[in-house]
């Protein structure tokens, strides 16, 4: 199983970065965690337009999920002048009707139906391609999901965005790689139930025994390097923080 980041800038892109988007790849099949602001023209350096077999979205917050707006465009004008399969899409409730509003002037200008197979999450296990899949809510404003993939016996777990979870340290325990956000700074932001601190992802990973840590959804206006720190204070694995570009084979 390989995991290419695609995307890890929160809220907004970065100079250097999309925002939040994850290519896992098995077996020939590639699975897409989220689409934000950024991240389409992005994926076209890792895989092509049409590549895509499946994609998760964790929630329905633009840096998540916007450039599905864009996704629509290109599959559903495509180049050849024919149109694509519709591929599977995987969100909360109300994803097709928020992504249509963002796109269509009127709700029923185009459905998005027509390229995307939209299918609800729920807090479960179910397979996507070769994948063995589970979802688990978090705690954000808006339904939010993580999720652990897993293939020939190992696995990932990525977090979405979050605050304090105990159903994040479930889902991610004993994951070969816990690719969690860490949007705030420890010390500064305390907004419970938003998003993790460098020092809770660091906790979260220690309590669910992640053999790795990789820090994601990082603002431009957080000092990434003092959140990795923060994390190793309390997280004794080995831990990172995620680069647009950056291949892990797990």
């Amino acid at each position: 199983m390989k995991l290419t980041v695609v995307g890890c800038s929160g809220s907004f892109p970065a100079a250097g970065s999309a925002c939040s988007s994850y290519l896992v790849e098995a077996d020939g099949f590639r699975l897409l965690l989220d689409m934000g602001n950024g991240a389409l023209g992005e994926l076209q350096r890792h895989c092509g337009l049409y590549d895509l077999d499946a994609i998760f979205l964790s929630h329905l917050h633009a840096d998540h999920c916007i450039d599905m707006c864009g996704y629509f465009v290109a599959r559903y004008y495509r180049f050849d002048g024919g149109r694509c399969d519709p591929i599977p899409v995987y969100g909360p409730e109300g994803t097709e009707q928020r992504l249509t509003a963002a796109y269509a002037d009127t709700p029923t200008e185009k459905s998005m139906s027509e390229v995307f197979d939209f299918h609800t999450l729920k807090p479960g296990s179910f397979d996507i391609g070769p994948f063995s899949v589970r979802t688990e809510k978090v705690a954000h404003p808006v339904e939010t999901f993580g999720i652990r993939v897993e293939y020939g016996g190992r696995s990932l777990v990525y977090s979405g965005d979050t605050g304090a979870s105990e159903a994040l340290v479930e889902l991610a325990e004993d994951t070969d790689l816990f690719l969690c956000e860490a949007a705030f700074t420890f010390g500064k932001e305390d907004v419970e139930g938003l998003h993790l601190n460098g020092r809770e992802a660091g906790a979260h990973a220690a309590r669910a025994r992640a053999r790795r840590l990789v820090l994601t959804h990082i603002p431009p206006w957080t000092d990434g390097e003092l959140n990795l720190a923060d994390a190793r204070e309390v997280y004794a694995g080995p831990s990172e923080l995620a680069a647009p570009g950056m291949v892990y084979e797990i």
